[in-house]
């Protein structure tokens, strides 16, 4: 398989995700800010599921451009991945439905965290095709926001228990690192 196939299919199964993600924005049947008020929560996750959806998408286009090839392995790494970002409209529906009640929230967290948890394998896929020395090994180098993206999902997942509040804080935390696009990757795609 070429690479712009891989591309092009989780391309569109992200944008699917986004499209699926938006239908749970029901219009409310009032022209007041007060209807609009009990669509916030939902909104707010809405949002938050949205920027993910974008740093995966970016990401995952920059890591797929710095792969030299497509191997079986790869295909089902990214389908991994792929399936994890699939429970985000499930997942961001529920929090947001359920005004991030605890057991929603820790699952929210929980589906983020494996699908770091499958960008990671997919990652040191492609670096184990192109050898220890490649450039994208080299441009990952030690990867923090990659080693601390984890560890604050399961703060967040574990925290949903007591203060869900300060979970949904650990999730826009992890965001925030994330939303300036993964420098180093790109530069070896630019090269």
């Amino acid at each position: 398989m070429e690479k712009n196939r891989l591309e092009a299919f989780s391309d569109g199964v992200l944008a699917i995700i986004i499209t699926i993600m938006v239908l749970d924005l029901h219009v409310p049947q009032d022209v007041s800010f007060e209807a609009l008020k009990p669509l916030l929560p939902v909104f707010l996750t809405y949002v938050l599921s949205f920027i993910y959806v974008g740093i995966y998408w970016n990401n995952h286009h920059h890591l797929i451009k710095a792969a030299q090839k497509v191997t079986g392995g790869m295909m089902w790494a990214n389908l991994h991945l792929l399936f994890w970002l699939s429970l985000l409209p499930f997942v961001t529906g529920w929090m947001g439905e359920n005004h991030f009640k605890t057991l929603p929230t820790a699952i929210y967290g929980a589906v983020l965290l494996m699908a770091a948890l499958a960008y990671y394998i997919l990652q040191n896929n492609i670096i184990a095709q192109q050898g220890p020395r490649s450039k994208l090994a080299r441009s990952i180098g030690n990867d923090l926001k990659g080693k601390l993206s984890p560890v604050f999902y399961a703060l967040g997942i574990g925290t949903a228990f007591f203060q869900p509040w300060i979970s949904c804080c650990f999730y826009v935390g992890v965001a925030g690192m994330w939303l300036i696009p993964d420098r180093r990757i790109e530069r070896v795609v630019e090269e």
